[in-house]
């Protein structure tokens, strides 16, 4: 049997665009992904989080589902544009009695909230002002901060200001690919710093109004390897590292952005003014302030090898394919490769010396849905889920103080760029009728959160 701490919290993740619909109910405001869902060729199939999975009226039928799995905690995000419709201004209360009425039934039912504050969905008018390349943005998350936690703040004891900034960074201002989708480096550079000086400026607004919680954030950290142990290949796996790993995690602990990182963007000439030209004294040192813990989002490897045919080319590195089956590899192309968790657990504990891990966010798409027998028989992702929780019980072992355990996700929803296309869930949701049917995989770890522990497999 392998036994988790007696405090381990075992809970699922959502996040506000991805399961509760209800886009333009109560004086909510327009996000960005609002805006880039509805503009053609943006998501698969022309897919948008309009109704989703209607949780914003069906809570009550969903909390009742996360008691039948047995869950102790729930990490949900809050939608900006439900709070401040235009990102400023005047509080829509019917936004915030939404959120408080969803607390208060997670408490009753002995399920603690965990709040999300940021998982991507800026209001688009803060966006028209240049959203987070403008430093006036970080400002107006504050205020939002704020808002919500003197609402929240007495029953809420676990805040994160922000959701993989990487992402938010790389995906939504470098690729393209995600919400405000725009490709422009410079403009990344920037928004990465103000997310995380948004975040250094609400924690202590997060502490002063919400005493005795625990206020961190989360970073998507996957485990990077080089194809060989070449100089080449390895400055290829440091080369994906640094931006998506220590741009992030080396200012937060108070090592400033890691030169080499800065000295590679520099070399590209998308910065005239230099690529810290938007710090300003102070930011290192409000970013980083101390934490009482990190969120890791945790899914999968990359392999890495070098596409440099000589010292002068600056290509980027290419990622080594691996075999197709799903024995190794998610419907999503992701590589399943639990001892990635432990690795990254353990380099979180002892190269930062984080005081506390939760691990925020960690599953595997499948497309499995009803049998015959009306039961989703998702045996995969029960081995998927014993495996990382294996590699997360082996990192307590050898002294990682990790506290929780949140599954991604709660219910099948809305997948950002992929539309409906991909299954994260323990829950299969249709999305024509909203029906719920919690699948084997959610069956199995509910046990596991019940008896605290399983059996290795």
């Amino acid at each position: 049997m392998l036994t988790f701490p007696d405090d381990f919290l075992w809970g699922a993740a959502t996040a506000a665009y991805q399961i509760e619909g209800a886009w333009q109910a109560d004086g909510k405001g327009e996000s960005i992904w609002d805006r880039f869902s509805h503009t053609p060729g943006k998501t698969r199939n022309g897919d948008t989080g309009d109704v989703a999975c209607d949780h914003y009226h069906r809570w009550p039928d969903d909390i009742r589902l996360m008691q039948t799995l047995g869950l102790n905690a729930y990490r949900f995000s809050i939608a900006w544009t439900r709070i401040l419709p235009h990102g400023r201004g005047p509080v829509n209360q019917a936004g915030l009695d939404f959120y408080s009425r969803l607390v208060d039934g997670l408490l009753a039912a002995g399920i603690a909230p965990g709040v999300t504050l940021y998982h991507w969905d800026l209001p688009q008018a803060l966006q028209d002002d240049g959203g987070w390349a403008n430093r006036d943005t970080a400002a107006a998350f504050v205020e939002y901060a704020d808002a919500v936690s003197r609402c929240l703040g007495d029953r809420v004891k676990l805040w994160i200001t922000h959701n993989e900034p990487a992402v938010a960074t790389w995906n939504g201002h470098l690729s393209g690919e995600h919400a405000p989708g725009i490709q422009d480096l410079a403009a990344a550079a920037a928004v990465s710093h103000h997310l995380l000086l948004s975040h250094g400026w609400a924690a202590p607004i997060l502490r002063q109004n919400s005493p005795a919680s625990e206020v961190g954030i989360t970073l998507n950290i996957n485990w990077f390897a080089a194809a060989s142990r070449s100089a080449a290949d390895l400055d290829a796996e440091r080369r994906e590292d640094g931006p998506w790993t220590r741009w992030f995690l080396d200012p937060l602990y108070g090592r400033g952005y890691p030169a080499d990182i800065v000295a590679d963007l520099n070399a590209d000439g998308a910065f005239p003014h230099g690529v810290l030209s938007y710090v300003q004294p102070g930011d290192m040192a409000t970013i980083a302030a101390p934490t009482d813990f990190l969120g890791v989002n945790y899914y999968y490897r990359t392999i890495l090898r070098s596409r440099r045919m000589a010292e002068a080319d600056n290509l980027p590195p290419t990622v080594v394919p691996g075999p197709r089956d799903l024995d190794h590899w998610t419907e999503m192309g992701w590589e399943i490769y639990p001892d990635g968790l432990f690795k990254t657990l353990a380099r979180l504990a002892f190269d930062y010396q984080t005081p506390k891990l939760y691990i925020t966010e960690n599953g595997a798409s499948y497309a499995d849905g009803p049998g015959p027998d009306g039961r989703v028989h998702d045996s995969r992702r029960i081995i998927y889920l014993r495996q990382h929780l294996a590699a997360a019980w082996r990192a307590i072992q050898i002294g990682v103080p990790l506290a929780g355990y949140f599954t991604w996700s709660l219910l099948d929803n809305f997948e950002w760029a992929h539309g409906y296309a991909q299954r994260f869930g323990i829950t299969w949701v249709n999305y024509e009728t909203q029906e719920r049917i919690i699948k084997q995989s959610g069956r199995w770890y509910g046990e596991a959160a019940v008896n605290g522990g399983f059996a290795p497999g």
